[in-house]
């Protein structure tokens, strides 16, 4: 084995081993929540983990149970245990409704659905995202002061501001809760060797029982290898077929939102690129076979996967890793596993809620167009209060109405654009790029070797974000003059994807210059601090001879 392929396992053994043990107490909270028990987090996190990471197309991905996924299964669960008197009864139909999605997403995958989920504009996710880091945060509010309370997000809110059963609160339970997000805050800044959340789990659930604490804790876990629950599935009442659809729907299309989110943040740490479709496949082979086992939905863990790649994982074999540890820990500390409080499991969540929240998008929702706050807003109101699906569709369906027009353009576009291939006509997939050359462009010979000009005539907006990051991170040396004179209007998606593309390309070492930027994109990208901030005001200019100037080191002309 070479010196390289030896350093490569290496770092996939301990990365997948730093990747399983912040999984761990994560997998045990996230199934607790979800009413159907810290094991089924485990299992999980297990199979999704294991085969996701097999089958996937992000090299360095670990999946499992997700608060978002958490979020709906937790309804799911909640409503057929309402239908059928009680979880055993439910379980039946809560394997059908996963392993339902983890089909839909295998066919998702199949027929490259995968490939469209870019075209999500970025005030719908900000909104979705922020909605369920409010919906975990929520749902915390009773189990941190040691109490069961309702699982819908409206109850919660409505009880909480009653003060309903707050007279019962159990402050050692309310302790123990605030202890572990200090902990989980705090312990970083005294080392990073270990993971906070681990010390939290460890060093509480230690205290509690060394103290005597009177808190609820996680009881009894199954031990050894999960059974299949395949029995009873002929037997599933008509009454929760549309329940197992609908939810089954929602799991599938929130399991590849999640997961190709956070390969696109492998991505940007890596410097690799995934296969969107074959990430799908991997991740509802994972949750078909986790759902024989009622092993808890999941997707692609952000944090895990950022934890996993700087441990120093660069394979597949990393995600693999992650999945046999914690199939080591259930086969081997069950027993143990009980004794951890329920009130440690809240504080985990909390934090996850969070870290889960857009803070960017929250704190630019005063700069952005009205427009895109707006749908931010309402999709943020939708997630929290009514359900997540509808939410994505009303905010889609808000952008769609914003940028109809641009949007039927850009498709006449696509059909219409002619390129020459061979002297032959054919038709050109194209956007809003302009290849050739506009009447005022004079570029010296001593710069075209080493200067590349980008042309961008048409609004840069959420649909046309996807394309203008890919043709800009195209360009590896020298200079680009991004031309943006044609460039009428900017969206929040338009305006976040030039600044991370601006980013990318100065990281590699690429001067970004940009020239004839219009009113409205110039007051969006100032108030966002983009121009200046990224670009810096020296390297924006009025026309191409004054960026030309600057080029050839005249008297530049910069605006």
């Amino acid at each position: 084995m070479s010196s390289s392929a030896k350093s490569s396992l290496k770092g996939d053994i301990f990365g997948g081993v730093t990747a399983g043990i912040v999984a761990l107490p994560l997998a045990l909270a996230f199934g607790v929540s979800s009413g159907l028990g810290a094991a089924y987090g485990l299992y999980g996190a297990i199979f999704i983990g294991f085969f996701a990471a097999i089958f996937g197309g992000t090299a360095c991905q670990i999946s499992g149970p997700t608060g978002p996924m958490t979020v709906v299964t937790t309804a799911a669960v909640t409503a057929m245990i309402a239908v059928t008197g009680s979880l055993e009864t439910a379980m039946p139909a809560l394997v059908a409704t996963f392993l339902l999605a983890g089909i839909l997403q295998i066919g998702m995958g199949v027929v490259r659905i995968g490939s469209l989920i870019k075209f999500i504009p970025y005030p719908v996710v900000s909104g979705f995202m922020s909605g369920i880091g409010v919906i975990i945060c929520l749902l915390q509010v009773f189990p941190s002061i040691g109490l069961v309370g309702p699982t819908k997000t409206l109850d919660v809110a409505r009880d909480a501001f009653a003060g309903k059963g707050f007279d019962h609160a159990n402050f050692a339970a309310l302790g123990v809760t605030a202890a572990t997000i200090a902990i989980i805050y705090l312990f970083p800044k005294v080392t990073k060797a270990v993971p906070s959340v681990l010390i939290a789990l460890l060093g509480l659930t230690i205290a509690s029982v060394v103290l005597g604490l009177e808190v609820p804790i996680i009881g009894d876990i199954p031990s050894g290898f999960p059974a299949l629950h395949l029995d009873g599935l002929a037997d599933i009442p008509s009454s929760l077929y549309s329940t197992i659809i609908t939810t089954a729907i929602t799991l599938a299309a929130l399991g590849a939102l999640d997961s190709l989110l956070t390969s696109v943040v492998a991505d940007n740490i890596t410097k690799t690129q995934h296969n969107s479709n074959r990430e799908l496949v991997g991740q509802g082979v994972g949750n078909s076979i986790a759902a024989m086992f009622l092993g808890l939905p999941g997707a692609g863990a952000t944090m895990r996967t950022v934890v996993n790649v700087r441990a120093g994982a660069s394979t597949r074999l990393s995600g693999a890793v992650h999945a046999l540890l914690l199939l080591i820990v259930l086969l081997g500390a069950g027993a143990y596993a009980s004794y951890i409080p329920k009130p440690v499991l809240a504080g985990i969540l909390i934090t996850v809620g969070i870290g889960i929240l857009d803070y960017r998008g929250l704190r630019h929702i005063a700069k952005v167009p009205r427009t895109d706050a707006a749908i931010m807003l309402v999709v943020l109101f939708v997630t929290v209060f009514v359900d997540l699906l509808i939410a994505v569709g009303i905010g889609m369906a808000m952008a769609l109405l914003r940028h109809g027009p641009q949007i039927w353009a850009m498709m006449f576009r696509s059909s219409t654009s002619i390129a020459s291939d061979n002297g032959v006509a054919v038709p050109h997939v194209g956007s809003y790029w302009d290849d050739e050359p506009w009447p005022d462009e004079q570029l010296p010979q001593q710069v075209a070797d080493r200067v590349t000009v980008m042309r961008v005539q048409g609004p840069l907006f959420f649909a046309f974000a996807p394309d203008f990051r890919r043709r800009l991170d195209q360009v590896r040396e020298g200079a680009v003059i991004l031309r943006l004179d044609r460039v009428p209007f900017v969206d929040q998606s338009g305006a976040y994807a030039l600044h991370e593309t601006v980013s990318g390309l100065e990281q590699r070492g690429v001067d970004v210059l940009v020239v004839g930027l219009c009113e409205q994109p110039s007051e969006l990208l100032t108030r966002l601090s983009i121009v200046p901030g990224a670009v810096p005001v020296e390297r924006t200019f009025d026309s191409f001879a004054a960026v030309m100037a600057f080029v050839t080191e005249e008297p530049s002309g910069a605006s």
